[in-house]
């Protein structure tokens, strides 16, 4: 596929259906989305099948590169796409759920149909756009503007909060990347491009490494999110309708994971061995805290939501391990995280549309009427609680693995956090479909019909085949895993976060880390 511009393509896609959306009927629009989303998808698979696997295949795939203004051999700004292994696999998450959301949007907004279509579609040009810049300041463009359409959704789509949850979603995660604008704009200047794989090889002095690392930090806590900035996300589910939930959690969360792995790590690796013990403390508080929230949530959107913080917590443990096992698990967490939190939301959404309340307490008995229905939530249940055999369990053990390695201490309150989960979970499963079928409301519902089948299934055969085929997923990030632990390496202490005696911890001047022996964890 040498020469053929495929991610340009995917881009453009989705972006001309928008436009067209805006010019069709209600009916019309549905359908411009839903070709526009399924054209995209395909390009997806064929991505994913050309992408070459290995140690002799190039980092960078699918390059692209045209110069807007400036000069190509310093500071400009430049149309420049390309793709490694966790692009690939982050863009292929968001291209297999956009047609979901498409389809779950089918006959539950019925209000300015064709501006809803036309702000998903805008959603999947930016959020590919994200994962596939290389190019610092296009891809600050495409990372903020995410905001925009988001923001509309759940602002004009959204419940009857919808106003406050959408300026609290928006005035949270801009004001932290205003902080990585500035950190963006001085290390393009110090280092003379703003090309991201030159930014990645650069080697930023140690002191300024820090200062950088938080500015980068400012922006990607809050939009992983992370404990304490992570109070936006439970208002932003609650009030998002069901796509919008399934996109932001699906997706979009993962925007500050890939950040951590493509700027955190590989730019600033002494500043993240140094500070390595700061994520690790919020991580471990956002780990119990939001699952002893969620288990007194009374709202199912809000205990998904609190249980996303929860998994998000681990991710961040797992990438800060500084080792392959660590950073390969956070991935695959990240993965299924998409696909089955994504799936949960839709579970919410199907009872919601006959019902129209959230409250746990107002179901029960489901698996009586809807045996279909309680078949689904009970495997999506499972899978999110971590059962082997599905998405969750492998990157789950891969991340808590690979952060035993750097600190004992966080591992085991990590796993308290799965424990909890069972908990949280099995407690919403039982009270929604087991029981006695009391109510004659509920005892109306429906069981699902083939539409909503046909965006379930897909999800819990992906969800599987995680579980029992994970390599599938694994092999195309494997050589970038390395790749970036050995970029690491210099500046990894030994296990527990300390170094052991004879070997210096992450050096804080200067040049000193090019003196620092390789060992701990990351081998």
């Amino acid at each position: 596929m040498s020469g053929f511009p495929i991610l340009s393509i995917m881009l453009a896609i989705p972006a001309l259906a928008a436009v067209a959306c805006l010019f069709a009927g209600a009916q019309g629009a549905r359908w411009i989305a839903l070709v526009a989303t399924l054209v995209d998808l395909a390009l997806g698979i064929v991505l994913w099948a050309n992408f070459q696997v290995g140690p002799q295949a190039p980092q960078w795939q699918f390059v692209e590169y045209a110069a807007l203004f400036g000069k190509p051999e310093g500071v400009s700004f430049a149309w420049a796409l390309g793709i490694d292994g966790y692009a690939l696999m982050l863009i292929v998450l968001s291209v297999f759920l956009m047609p979901i959301c498409i389809g779950a949007s089918w006959e539950a907004i019925q209000k300015r149909v064709p501006e809803y279509m036309a702000a998903f579609l805008l959603t999947e040009v930016l959020m590919i756009g994200t994962f596939a810049a290389q190019d610092l300041f296009l891809f600050y463009m495409f990372f903020e503007g995410g905001l925009i359409p988001m923001f509309l959704i759940i602002g004009i789509w959204g419940g009857a909060n919808r106003i406050y949850a959408s300026y609290k979603f928006f005035l949270y995660t801009l004001l932290g990347s205003l902080v990585m604008l500035i950190a963006m704009l001085y290390m393009a200047v110090t280092a003379g491009t703003s090309s991201i794989p030159a930014l990645m090889a650069y080697d930023f002095p140690a002191h300024v490494q820090t200062w950088l690392w938080l500015a980068f930090f400012a922006s990607f806590a809050v939009k992983m999110p992370m404990w304490p900035v992570h109070t936006w996300l439970p208002d932003a589910h609650v009030q998002a309708p069901t796509a919008g939930s399934v996109i932001l959690a699906g997706v979009l969360l993962k925007l500050g994971g890939y950040g951590f792995l493509r700027f955190s790590l590989p730019m600033f690796p002494d500043a993240s061995a140094q500070l390595m013990w700061l994520v690790f403390a919020l991580s471990c508080v956002a780990v119990v805290y939001t699952s002893l929230v969620a288990l007194v949530q009374s709202d199912m959107k809000k205990l998904i939501a609190y249980s996303s913080v929860a998994h998000m917590a681990i991710v961040t443990m797992a990438l800060f391990s500084l080792n392959a096992q660590g950073i390969d698990g956070a991935m695959m967490v990240m993965l299924g995280h998409g696909l089955v939190s994504g799936a949960l939301f839709l579970c919410v959404g199907v009872i919601y549309d006959r019902l129209h309340t959230r409250e746990i307490d107002r179901y029960g008995g489901l698996a009586i009427n809807m045996p279909r229905y309680a078949m689904l939530f009970l495997f999506f249940t499972m899978a999110s609680i971590g059962l082997p055999g599905t998405s969750n369990f492998i990157g789950e053990f891969l991340g808590l693995a690979g952060t035993y390695k750097a600190s004992t201490w966080t591992a085991l309150i990590g796993t308290t956090g799965i424990i909890l989960g069972a908990a949280y979970m099995l407690w919403l499963f039982r009270r929604v479909v087991w029981g006695d079928l009391t109510k004659e409301d509920v005892r109306a519902m429906p069981d699902l019909s083939l539409r909503e089948v046909a965006l379930l299934a897909p999800i819990a055969a992906a969800a599987l085949w995680m579980g029992v085929y994970p390599d599938s997923f694994l092999a195309p990030m494997r050589a970038d895993t390395a790749r970036l632990v050995e970029r690491l390496s210099h500046a990894v202490p030994e296990g527990d976060s300390k170094p052991t005696p004879g070997h210096a911890a992450a050096p804080v001047h200067g040049e000193a880390h090019r003196e620092a022996p390789a060992h701990g964890g990351a081998h």
